[in-house]
């Protein structure tokens, strides 16, 4: 289980990455825009990030 997991955990950390190195400006903004946001507003847009993740993982098996 862990030969999967450590990988994974690694290219969430290269994409995450991503946009902050490309564009910190952008991803300045975009972070500041988020802050204020309600949490149900955010709460749904976590779920519906979770919820994609699994269907992508679901459809690859």
């Amino acid at each position: 289980m862990w030969e999967h997991i450590i990988p994974a955990l690694a290219l969430v950390l290269v994409i995450e990455g991503m946009l902050p190195f490309i564009s910190p400006r952008s991803w300045r903004d975009a972070m500041s825009q988020a802050a204020q946001l309600p949490d149900r507003v955010l709460r749904g847009l976590g779920f519906a990030s979770m919820m994609a993740g699994v269907i992508i993982l679901y459809l690859m098996q």
